[in-house]
């Protein structure tokens, strides 16, 4: 099966997941693991110098709107300011209440710029970028305390391969619409993995307590694909995270805890 940009994404998402807890990742490891995932979804990588200068048109253009769009709301806000002091000044009542309503607008056009460099695009929820830049410094440590919840569905290959990748895309954000229940800080980390983080308020017996109860419902369901149905699960582990842990070893921890959970409950649920 040729590659297009859907599967790309996929499979790319489940490379930068495999060697994220790699301390070194030189370019023939990422492509050994990367070609190792396409492969899984038995995928060929063809006319591949085509496919980066798309990607990469398609990447550059994006960036070029947000700038300009960036600019744009500068160059605004700059106005506005100096509309301000000078009806501060001048005591004038009616350019102050303009300013304000044109500073109203600007807020609601930065966060719609901000949702689009947070957001997942497919689930709605919030990227990788969101994590980093919330929650950690720039040592990739956390600024705070809280759980850490890895999430991964069980059999999502299996989807997939059964009914197609948009029956596949609908469950992810049939899962991501229920993870949110237990936090509203739920992050797509790779192709079907998610990260939910629980401030210290929600201690991780808990956060465990909160997904226990989201997946037994989920599993008590029935989803449709046409004439057929089909049940979906997944498995999850969690650790508590102190102010400076570093992100990647409380992902190992977690996802220790993850894989010990998805041996119990894929003898309990066996398939789709």
């Amino acid at each position: 099966m040729e590659a297009n940009n859907e599967m790309l994404t996929i499979i790319s998402n489940e490379t930068l997941s495999s060697v994220n807890n790699i301390n070194i990742v030189t370019p023939s490891i990422y492509e050994s693991v990367f070609n190792k995932h396409a492969s899984s979804y038995d995928t060929e990588i063809e006319n591949e110098n085509k496919l980066t200068n798309d990607i990469l048109d398609d990447k550059i253009s994006t960036f070029r709107e947000m700038q300009i769009e960036t600019s744009k709301q500068a160059m605004v806000l700059s106005d506005n300011t100096n509309k301000a002091i000078s009806a501060i000044k001048d005591k004038d009542e009616n350019s102050l209440n303009e300013v304000l309503k044109e500073t109203q607008n600007l807020r609601k056009e930065i966060e719609k710029l901000k949702e689009a460099v947070y957001k997942d695009e497919l689930t709605s929820t919030f990227n990788r970028k969101w994590l980093h830049d919330h929650y950690l410094n720039n040592s990739e440590t956390f600024k705070l305390s809280g759980t850490l919840a890895i999430i991964d569905l069980n059999y999502f290959k299996l989807v997939n391969d059964t009914f197609g990748h948009i029956i596949g895309d609908k469950v992810l954000i049939y899962i991501a619409n229920n993870l949110k229940k237990a936090s509203p800080d739920v992050v797509r980390y790779g192709g079907d993995e998610f990260i939910i983080i629980f401030s210290a308020e929600t201690p991780k017996k808990l956060a465990l307590k909160k997904l226990n109860l989201i997946r037994e419902s989920i599993i008590s369901k029935k989803l449709k694909a046409g004439e057929s149905k089909f049940k979906v699960s997944f498995s999850f582990g969690a650790y508590e995270f102190k102010e400076n842990d570093k992100l990647a070893s409380i992902i190992e921890l977690a996802d220790k805890n993850m894989y010990a959970d998805k041996v119990q409950i894929k003898k309990i649920v066996t398939g789709i």
